[in-house]
This record gives C-alpha cells, structure tokens and sequence, in this order.
C-alpha cells in the first residue's frame, strides 16, 4: 500500500500553475509578433527607393522648386557620372 503526502496539489501549488499558464502565452504571443515584425521589416527594406531624377521630378511638382532650378538639377544629375552602390 502507498502513503500519499497530502490531498494532492495546495493552494500554492495552483498559484503557481495559474501563473507560469499566463506566463508561457504570453511569450507566445511575443514571439508571434516578433516574428511578423522582423518578417515585415525585412520586406520593406527591398522597396525600390526613388531615383535622384524622381526626387527632383517630385519636389518640382509639389513647387518646392521653380522650372529654372529644376532643369538645373536635372542636368546637373544627369552630367555627373553615377556611383556604383550595390542593391
């Protein structure tokens, strides 16, 4: 025959199960959405960025420079030999 200690598991031993439950979702849930951050942040950082040319075209039509400036800065841009930079 076997002797058993107690009435099985006590308040405390409740307690502690409630918490380390909660405990492990939630870092489930953190690495969930670390995971889908990490993921989003690589997939914008492959985004095509504007070429020099479009950023003069773009800030010509929103009048922050006259039609003078930006022929100047167009041909400017366009006279100048490119820097290689890798993707």
């Amino acid at each position: 025959m076997m002797w058993w200690y107690g009435n099985g598991i006590s308040g405390w031993g409740y307690a502690l199960m409630i918490v380390s439950m909660v405990l492990f979702w939630v870092l489930v849930l953190f690495g969930v959405i670390a995971l889908f951050r990490y993921l989003g942040r690589r997939d914008r950082s492959t985004a095509t960025r504007p070429t020099p040319e479009e950023v003069v075209a773009e800030r010509f039509a929103r009048g922050d420079i006259d039609e003078q400036e930006y022929h100047q800065r167009l041909n400017t841009l366009r006279d100048q030999p490119r820097p290689f930079v890798e993707p």
